[in-house]
């Protein structure tokens, strides 16, 4: 609790990855558990119904989405627009044909993940519509999320 409290008075946010958790459960009790005690300033998974209760607590939430084929395109769209997170994420995130398409149908905001290595790679989806960028690589030379200054209405 100690680097959350620390976190948090530093100005930041903090977000919990509910699929990375070890030694508590991933279920309802978890989450309340997360959001009573722990109380972080959100949570992000892949989990639609972890994603569809957290929100339901009203905590913002980060839906994160695996796109492989146009079938998962497809779902990440009906999913997204049946769960409402705050927030998606999409991954790999070196896709803009892909998230421009997805923010035009879409309403929440979206942040590319993975396999962004450069910073070619970050302008890139930042101009095809993504919110923000969110990498492990501290060798791109910036911090955990770039915010897109250039605002998108979905149609």
């Amino acid at each position: 609790m100690h680097l959350i409290n620390t976190t948090k008075d530093a100005g930041k946010n903090v977000f919990i990855h509910i699929d990375f958790l070890e030694g508590i459960g991933k279920d309802h009790k978890a989450i309340d558990y997360i959001i009573e005690v722990i109380k972080p300033n959100g949570i992000i998974g892949t989990n639609s119904n972890h994603i569809k209760y957290a929100k339901e607590k009203g905590i913002f939430t980060i839906q994160r989405f695996f796109l492989i084929d146009s079938l998962s395109y497809q779902t990440t769209i009906k999913t997204a627009q049946s769960i409402h997170p705050d927030m998606i994420e999409i991954m790999p995130g070196v896709m803009p044909g892909i998230i421009e398409r997805i923010s035009t149908q879409l309403l929440s905001p979206i942040i590319a993940g993975g396999l962004i290595n450069s910073k070619e790679d970050i302008i890139e989806v930042l101009k095809s519509g993504a919110l923000g960028i969110s990498t492990g690589k501290k060798s791109c030379g910036i911090c955990r999320l770039v915010k897109n200054d250039g605002k998108k209405t979905p149609a």
